[in-house]
């Protein structure tokens, strides 16, 4: 049949996984045998001067095979799932234009979920409610943390004690309709006109995925990762509050350079917080239906693209 008649059937092929179980390296094989465009599904690389802690895509790599979505914000910026759906939707229709393969790639399931299941009617962010927001938080957080119990016990209840940016999000929208984030959110609706075609790489053994974790974090501090978030922490426009800081290893290394704790407890702080990261996308993968699922750790990548490639001309 060809992979063309994906783009007649309304299917884009998605590659998805926890960190370090090697998505890109995936992608960019399959884009030697097919016309691919490669759209990341990764909050932290839409950053600009989040290379080595994100394990971006090399500029070698992107001049071999488009992407998108990358390197499209400021550190200092927000971007949200809606957002992420709208540019999916008009990557994809560009991409398809072009008589190209789109192949979305990454790790942030809220993003995939949005894509499958669509997105709550929320309002837009108000930057003079949420700086007051955000300035509360930081002066007494348990203050936000009691108002968001009242007003939304539902979400109170999903969302960590220390998580200042979905606290916040969550009595912001409160604040701006009135309605609880937690009732809104079960109005979902599609936004975009097409379904996915899964591919999951998923370790069958934790360990190696540890052990992976671990290796990967010592290596991007041997290339520079502490001078790359110095940079960052240096600008002195951005804080640990903000989305791109709380990236996972960035807000360790804030920690750091902050004089919270020494090397060795930020070096810890970084894989434990990685591991964390990757246990919350494996519980989200398994619970996805319809997808083809590669141990990463077990099968080769010759194995995994060669089983990819059948399914996609099938």
């Amino acid at each position: 049949m060809g992979w063309q008649a994906l783009l007649d059937r309304d299917q884009v092929p998605a590659i998805m996984g926890p960190t370090a179980t090697g998505k890109t390296a995936l992608a960019l094989w399959l884009a030697e045998s097919l016309p691919v465009e490669i759209i990341s599904v990764d909050s932290a690389l839409v950053y600009r001067g989040m290379d080595i802690g994100t394990a971006k895509p090399t500029a070698g790599e992107r001049a071999r095979v488009p992407h998108h979505l990358i390197d499209i914000l400021d550190p200092a910026d927000s971007y949200s799932a809606s957002r992420f759906v709208a540019d999916v939707r008009q990557c994809v229709a560009e991409i398809r234009q072009r008589g190209r393969l789109p192949l979305l790639v990454g790790g942030t399931m809220m993003y995939f979920n949005a894509l499958q299941h669509g997105l709550a009617p929320l309002p837009e962010a108000d930057p003079e409610l949420r700086a007051e927001l955000t300035a509360q938080w930081q002066q007494d957080p348990h203050v936000l943390r009691a108002e968001l119990e009242r007003v939304d016990a539902e979400a109170a209840a999903r969302i960590a004690p220390a998580d200042p940016q979905r606290t916040i999000r969550a009595l912001e929208v409160y604040r701006l309709t009135g309605t609880p984030l937690s009732v809104l959110q079960r109005n979902t609706r599609p936004q975009v006109d097409f379904t996915l075609m899964k591919f999951g790489l998923i370790p069958a053994r934790r360990q190696r995925l540890h052990q992976r974790i671990e290796r990967r974090f010592r290596t991007m501090l041997a290339q520079g990762f502490e001078q790359e978030v110095r940079a960052l922490y240096t600008r002195g426009d951005l804080t640990p509050e903000l989305p791109a800081i709380r990236s996972v290893g960035y807000r360790q290394m804030w920690g750091y350079l902050a004089g919270e704790y020494d090397w060795d407890t930020m070096v810890h702080k970084g894989i434990v917080a990685t591991r964390q990261l990757a246990k919350r996308q494996l519980t989200w993968l398994r619970k996805e239906a319809e997808m083809l699922c590669f141990d990463p750790y077990a099968q080769s990548m010759e194995t995994i693209g060669a089983a990819i490639l059948q399914r996609l001309n099938g």
